[in-house]
């Protein structure tokens, strides 16, 4: 007889929750119509909901943030255009060359991964008069997500020019579009404590991830002016983003908003004693992180994150690279204190068995 493995402490990203007993009664009792024809109540009041939050006039919901993010390019580019990103948002590194594919405009990198500055912007744009493709569109993303969850300030007390209000303001007015993917939004909201309007305004346009965090099975919701918006349905339709009775899934959503964001603070807080915890050991740096997100750079003589996540893997605490050379763990509402007191326990008692590659 063999005994059955405990299920694994799953920290491969905060998308990887379950819908709460509470959450599927929602979807279960959620009135519904056809979303394709504009006429599912659920739909749209999870959009208007949205939209209010945020501060912008109207929203759509679609099934993912790639698909909310890639809606916004085809919008405001065309073939040839350029969008300005710094080198490690999720548009450039997460969607698969969509917008080239898809869009066939450019991306430009400019700054790091926390971000970059209205000098950078600036100079990127010059160059246009030298044959270089026009920046149509510039890319802001909050919380980082390549930077370990960092929120981009709003303002910028050192560096005033790097603040998203100041990189919005001056995009705007050089004729340039802003479209902020905030599918962690919601984290930046809560760890900062900037109301959502207020970082949404930085941009015209807003992507905020309900599976992210909220612990929704599944939508994004894009954000923006009522014309922009009626353009955005056309290209969801196009690209096979048309949904019939969605409002069961909108339902989940409408849930999240009400019951699961303020609860991110426990994410945040059970992050940093994570990488409290852990920060001692040697296969690693271990910064505080800022929202729920711990990445760790390994340490010499470690070299590749994989050698790390693995052996954590098979262990039963699930983890993914961050980047080649960075272990990521993703907190969310599917831990709790208990389950973090056994992940610190497993974690130290692998890596304590480990020998660092020769």
């Amino acid at each position: 007889m063999t005994t059955a493995m405990p299920a694994p402490f799953d920290l491969r990203s905060d998308t990887v929750t379950r819908p709460t007993p509470s959450m599927r009664a929602a979807m279960a009792a959620a009135e519904v119509g056809d979303d394709h024809y504009g006429d599912d109540p659920t739909v749209r009041a999870l959009e208007a909901e949205v939209a209010g939050r945020l501060g912008k006039p109207a929203a759509v919901f679609v099934p993912a943030g790639t698909m909310a993010n890639q809606i916004a390019v085809r919008v405001r580019c065309r073939p040839g255009d350029a969008i300005a990103t710094h080198p490690g948002a999720h548009v450039r590194i997460h969607e698969d060359a969509s917008a080239a594919a898809l869009a066939g405009a450019q991306i430009m990198p400019l700054g790091t991964r926390l971000g970059y500055g209205v000098r950078e912007l600036e100079a990127l744009c010059h160059e246009e008069s030298c044959g270089w493709p026009p920046v149509r569109l510039v890319w802001l993303e909050d919380t980082l997500g390549d930077a370990g969850g960092v929120p981009w300030p709003l303002h910028d007390d050192v560096e005033p020019d790097r603040g998203m209000a100041a990189v919005g303001a001056w995009a705007r007015a050089h004729g340039r579009a802003v479209h902020l993917d905030g599918a962690r939004l919601w984290n930046a909201h809560v760890a900062t404590g900037i109301p959502l309007a207020a970082l949404a305004a930085s941009a015209d346009s807003v992507t905020v991830a309900l599976s992210k965090g909220l612990g929704a099975p599944v939508g994004s919701v894009l954000c923006g002016d009522e014309a922009f918006v009626a353009e955005a349905r056309r290209h969801k339709h196009a690209l096979g983003g048309g949904m019939r009775q969605a409002g069961v899934l909108a339902a989940a959503g409408l849930h999240a908003l009400e019951h699961h964001l303020q609860r991110l603070a426990d994410d945040h807080a059970r992050a940093a004693r994570l990488a409290d915890a852990l920060r001692d050991l040697p296969c690693w740096e271990m910064p505080s992180p800022l929202t729920n997100l711990v990445v760790a750079p390994v340490r010499a003589p470690w070299t590749h994150a994989e050698a790390l996540c693995a052996p954590l893997r098979a262990a039963g605490v699930l983890c993914n690279p961050n980047t080649y050379r960075e272990v990521r763990f993703a907190l969310h509402l599917g831990i709790d204190d208990d389950d973090l007191e056994q992940i610190i326990a497993i974690v130290r008692a692998t890596i304590a068995d480990l020998r660092p590659p020769s």
